[in-house]
């Protein structure tokens, strides 16, 4: 099979229509939370899954778009359109315009694809649908959907959505419910809770917790980094890898969960790669989903935004001299902040501030969608061969984040896939890190003798 990164196809797409409601739904305005329309969530974030054929000639354009007709009946609000009420204040028009989708065919198989579907994508920008021209979080569809039939009888569902409506779970929700109703359900397992006011401020608002993701530091040291000459690579963590890393660790350490010590790892091998001084503060922001962290939990339907970004900091030299289990703590002791209370400390903030972005000057943000559900939506040909993020990156600029994602290969295998995005020479110093941490062979760029957990690279 033809390698991933070399893959060259063409798409040939039908003009975008609006897929509307399949009966009347309510006409009414719907205020977003207080988390929900912060300033660092107004932008699109794209899904993909790719999907195998059946023998059964069912198409599944058709099919996708009967399904979200009938599942917009229910989830109305993503049929609609935002608007600004005064100080900013973000609202749905629940008007029923519709969702934008484009039926489109492409020259490729799944298989072509290669042994592994993950980001980075090949041609990613002929499967993922998005309107011309700058982006506008009012008076925009939603969702931008995309079916492409494959020359196989496969297809590829791909879906840009406005990050304000929803987070990663609230996605998959939708979506499983649009799998439902493909499949002839009269209405989702799962029925939508919207209640966003449960995620507002409190009257008057009062910060009682600490918010270091949101430190203001001016950049003195010119310490962006530029978006040029970038390397975008992913690198798989497979049981393999994950015992070599825990066995690293102070027996006391070892039953920490995946996540907490893949995050460790990156941020330390990250941060020795950039070759910061060791004085500069380092930070990292771990996302955490906080439906449980309420009492009572949130409703199991609620599809807002609904998590924190807790903060570890630490100065540079501390990251990179003391070993992982330092920055193991650290990533514990972030996590370990998201309670009810935290939650509510959050909201406030953000309207006391008027929406404040959190700090991006040498921060590092670590997302894990392993557990979103992405791969489990049925449309009616089983369960995806790939779901999840299609780019690997949280936000306009890729080298702020990287994305945990499931990974199977064709025998069902499962690993954890991690994307990363860094200036080329930085990449090298961050390669050579890792195989250090895993004792693998010296990092080269030449494919016959690539690192060992280095799965693809554009």
């Amino acid at each position: 099979m033809a390698p991933q990164d070399s893959l060259l196809f063409k798409v040939r797409r039908c003009e975008a229509e609006l897929v509307r409601p399949a009966k009347p739904t309510p006409r009414k305005y719907k205020r977003l939370s207080d988390l929900d329309d912060r300033e660092g969530l107004r932008f699109l974030i794209p899904a993909i899954q790719f999907y195998r054929g059946d023998s059964t000639g069912r198409d599944p354009v058709r099919t996708i778009r009967e399904g979200l007709a009938n599942a917009l009946v229910f989830y109305y609000p993503f049929a609609g359109r935002l608007r600004e009420w005064p100080g900013r204040k973000l609202v749905v028009d629940c008007n029923g315009e519709g969702v934008a989708f484009v039926e489109a065919e492409a020259d490729v198989t799944l298989d072509q694809f290669g042994d592994a579907l993950h980001p980075p994508f090949p041609c990613l920008e002929e499967l993922l649908f998005n309107i011309p021209g700058p982006f506008s979080v009012l008076d925009s569809p939603l969702l931008l959907i995309q079916v492409t039939r494959l020359k196989c009888g496969g297809f590829v569902f791909a879906v840009h959505l406005n990050h304000t409506m929803s987070d990663a779970m609230g996605l998959v929700q939708f979506l499983k419910a649009v799998g439902e109703m493909a499949r002839g359900a009269n209405g989702p397992s799962v029925l939508p809770v919207w209640q966003r006011e449960l995620l507002d401020a409190r009257d008057p608002p009062r910060v009682t917790c600490t918010h270091r993701e949101f430190d203001q530091v001016a950049d003195s040291k010119r310490t962006l980094i530029r978006l040029d000459d970038m390397d975008y690579r992913s690198f798989i963590f497979g049981p393999d890898q994950m015992s070599t890393l825990r066995n690293g660790l102070p027996p006391h350490q070892r039953t920490s969960s995946r996540f907490e010590i893949l995050t460790a790892c990156l941020w330390r091998c990250r941060t020795i790669a950039l070759q910061h001084d060791p004085e500069e503060e380092v930070r990292l922001l771990c996302i955490v989903n906080a439906r449980t962290k309420f009492d009572p939990p949130l409703p199991a339907g609620y599809y807002g935004n609904a998590y924190a970004f807790p903060a570890a900091v630490t100065s540079a030299g501390k990251l990179c001299q003391n070993p992982l289990g330092y920055a193991l703590e650290l990533v514990k002791k972030a996590k370990a902040q998201v309670t009810e209370e935290y939650m509510r400390s959050l909201a406030d903030l953000l309207v006391i501030r008027g929406r404040s972005r959190v700090r991006e000057v040498w921060s590092f943000m670590v997302s894990d969608t392993t557990k979103a559900g992405f791969g489990d939506v049925d449309f009616g040909w089983g369960k995806a061969m790939y779901g999840g993020p299609a780019t690997g990156a949280l936000g306009a600029d890729p080298t702020f984040s990287s994305m945990f994602i499931l990974f199977r290969n064709w025998q069902g295998e499962t690993s954890i896939v991690v994307t990363v995005c860094l200036p080329a020479p930085v990449m090298q110093r961050f390669v050579q890190e890792l195989d250090a941490l895993l004792k693998g062979p010296p990092a080269t760029t030449a494919r016959n003798k690539k690192s060992p957990f280095l799965i693809s690279s554009m």
